[in-house]
């Protein structure tokens, strides 16, 4: 059947900013905002900020949160949700998170927060947003939606399929999360920390290890749709049909937001002029995988020039002193990191069919 927006949301409250209220950053309650509502949950962090005893009181007669109600985010990431399934004094929200009272007659609060997620709804919601910096959608906005809503027991089922794909989905992430954590853990058990050589390895400094080139410009009668891919300051930025490097290759950021930051880019590619990559290794006692996974540990970023366009040099790169453990150890790792990238491959297509998989029956049910 056909609802209307206050058909659904029986009532609707918002949090209190401070203005003249409270001030942040006294006491010890959390005063959720925006940024604390993701992944469909309300998200208490230490980076989350707080207030006192005081301030919580004054916002809970504005919000007057119930335990079943969702909050909405109206700014920013405009329509993410969060079921309230526990409340008590020692938190509360602002005034850009919308409180909804849903009529559970007709709807029940997990469909809500799928049908707020569907392509139709960010689309409306985003079409009817206002701002320049953040988007915001206001409430008058809101009440002009329209929904077609099937019965709770279809809608019970929907949210059941869903969910349990969403859940898979979620134990794939972590198994990739984890496959992560187990590459460092064994980086740090064969060869500790590189920054400082807590296993007292031999070094070299980078000028003794390997040569570093800039990039090269590429003309744009030579920028293509498709072909090799050009690796420039922000990852890659577009094709073109000849190869500057065959096999796999470090890369550096040397302009833009990516300045500093060291990647290992696989396959035949050509660097533009605002990157730099090592050309050849000097010793070969070097594994360059190995070299890479030292360098990633090492935050070149503060080597960056000052100014509003961020750049680096060469300069700490060759200066720098990398650890140097045998080679039969390197290659022990990079092994070990080839084995893992396997699992990781096969586990990465298996979410990527479940997101397709839900992404098709989103479709399908929300329109």
């Amino acid at each position: 059947m056909r609802y209307g927006f206050r058909d659904v949301v029986i009532d609707s409250r918002t949090g209190l900013n401070p203005r003249k209220n409270f001030v942040l950053g006294n006491g010890e309650n959390h005063y959720i905002t925006i940024k604390d509502i993701y992944n469909g949950q309300i998200n208490i962090t230490d980076k989350t900020d707080r207030v006192d005893d005081n301030a919580i009181q004054i916002i809970k007669k504005r919000s007057r949160i119930q335990v079943g109600d969702i909050l909405f985010v109206s700014i920013g990431r405009i329509g993410e949700t969060a079921i309230v399934t526990a409340k008590n004094d020692t938190w509360d929200v602002n005034e850009s998170v919308f409180v909804f009272t849903i009529n559970r007659e007709i709807i029940i609060p997990e469909y809500f927060c799928m049908l707020f997620k569907s392509e139709a709804v960010q689309k409306y919601l985003i079409g009817n947003s206002s701002g320049s910096t953040f988007k915001s959608i206001k409430m008058n906005q809101l009440e002009k939606m329209i929904f077609d809503l099937p019965p709770i027991k279809h809608q019970e089922e929907i949210v059941a399929k869903l969910s349990k794909i969403t859940s898979i989905c979620d134990l794939r992430t972590t198994e990739l999360t984890y496959l992560d954590g187990l590459v460092k853990a064994r980086f740090v058990e064969l060869f500790g920390d590189p920054i400082t050589n807590s296993k007292g390895f031999e070094t070299r400094p980078g000028i003794e290890v390997f040569k570093l080139s800039n990039g090269k410009f590429v003309p744009e009668n030579k920028r293509f749709v498709v072909g090799v891919p050009v690796y420039g300051g922000n990852g890659i930025s577009w094709y073109t049909d000849e190869i500057l490097c065959a096999n796999d290759t470090v890369v550096v950021g040397r302009v833009g937001f990516q300045s500093g930051n060291v990647h290992l880019v696989e396959g035949p590619l050509w660097i533009s002029d605002n990157a730099m990559y090592i050309s050849d290794l000097v010793d070969d006692e070097y594994d360059l995988r190995f070299l890479y996974a030292v360098m990633d540990h090492i935050d070149f970023t503060r080597f960056q020039d000052a100014g509003d366009l961020k750049k680096i040099t060469q300069k700490p790169f060759m200066q720098m002193q990398y650890i140097k453990p045998p080679l039969h150890m390197q290659h022990e790792y990079v092994a070990f990191v080839s084995q893992v990238d396997k699992s990781k491959l096969s586990i990465q297509a298996s979410l990527d069919q479940l997101e397709t998989l839900k992404q098709s029956l989103m479709q399908k049910y929300f329109g």
